[in-house]
């Protein structure tokens, strides 16, 4: 790769760039074989491992806790490879700097409270470490961004971001949904910031871990953040998820490379033809939305009139049911069709509020 994807980590020639290590870190004798497993693929840059493990229900292992830092730095040294885990408050930090971690990650349980991540960064300053911050639970950008901006104003300079899905009421078939869209707007607002994929988390399942990765690096991510442990089966934590550094060293090796561009006057001309056609679609679409929101505001003002109440239970569901139809016959993917009028009529309804609203003030 041209430019590294994380300045502070060292690469491996034409691969895209690859922390790895178990989800928990359960034992001494666990991290140093698994470290050694994935060293030997050649293929990893740095060992990840749980140390704190933040559990949605008490009673789940929890982590060994402060004693597995020492296990985790042992096999990077072993292995010749910088060492990560996550930190969830300023004690955690202290453990990690005094055992000598290379460098740390936030987790997403942690990035969705500013309390917390304020914690953190007080507990950094004048500090000169790499922080990875994994997107918060929910698709919320702006915790995500304020989590980098916490610790941009703490002085810390290495930073970069992890994208590992959010959590969705139906996210099948994976465990957190993509919402690639997000890390899109989070290269919009914070561009200097590079970012990498676990797609351990976005899949949930080892089978579908391929899948994710090849779908981030078609989207021009080229580093990743993937769980890896000797014995999966075994595994004290998110067992499902994760491969065996073997499956894992088959898996990067059948990734493929896409070029970003191609210096190719057919190509280029037969993309700007398409593209020029995509425009004019887009115009008409904006033309039709301009029309449409007109016969919104008509109905408010009908609604209003007649002091009917904005939303509609019964005619939005016969709304949306008929347009998954249609679009359906016209082979449209239904997934689509829903979350493209559910924003509509989302609009719809906040339109027709601040009509009422207006009218009542005048």
């Amino acid at each position: 790769m041209d430019t590294p994807v994380l300045p502070w980590l060292k690469g491996t020639q034409n691969a895209p760039l690859l922390v790895a290590g178990p989800c928990s870190v359960e034992s001494e004798e666990q991290m140093l074989e698994t470290a050694k497993q994935l060293a030997d693929t050649g293929m990893i840059s740095a060992l990840r491992g749980g140390v704190w493990k933040p559990r949605t229900k008490p009673g789940s292992f929890e982590g060994i806790g402060s004693p597995a830092l020492k296990w985790l730095k042992a096999a990077g040294e072993a292995t010749h490879l910088p060492v990560t885990t996550e930190v969830a408050n300023a004690k955690h930090v202290e453990e990690a700097l005094a055992s000598g971690i290379d460098f740390l990650w936030i987790g997403a349980r942690t990035t969705v409270n500013p309390f917390y991540v304020q914690e953190i960064a007080d507990a950094l300053k004048g500090v000169h470490i790499p922080v990875m911050v994994k997107n918060p639970i929910h698709p919320e950008i702006g915790l995500w961004v304020g989590a980098l901006e916490r610790l941009q104003s703490a002085g810390l300079t290495q930073l970069a971001a992890i994208h590992r899905g959010f959590y969705a009421y139906q996210s099948r078939p994976f465990r957190n949904e993509p919402k690639w869209e997000l890390m899109f707007e989070l290269r919009r607002l914070a561009p200097e910031i590079p970012i990498i994929c676990d797609p351990s988390h976005i899949a949930g399942q080892r089978e579908l871990i391929a899948e994710v990765c090849q779908s981030a690096l078609d989207l021009g991510i080229k580093g990743f953040m993937v769980e890896s442990h000797r014995a999966p089966e075994k595994a004290l934590s998110d067992a499902a998820q994760q491969l065996t550094p073997a499956r894992l060293k088959e898996i990067m090796g059948r990734l493929e490379t896409r070029l970003e561009s191609l210096d190719d006057d057919l190509f280029i001309h037969q993309l700007e033809k398409l593209r020029g056609q995509i425009d004019q679609v887009d115009e008409q679409i904006l033309n039709m939305l301009k029309e449409r929101i007109s016969l919104v505001e008509q109905i408010g003002e009908v609604k209003e009139e007649h002091q009917v109440t904005i939303f509609q239970m019964k005619r939005w569901f016969k709304v949306l049911e008929q347009r998954r139809t249609s679009g359906k016959i016209k082979g449209l993917d239904e997934k689509i069709v829903h979350e493209l009028f559910q924003l509509i009529h989302k609009y719809s309804i906040h339109i027709q509020i601040n009509l009422q609203q207006k009218v009542h003030k005048e």
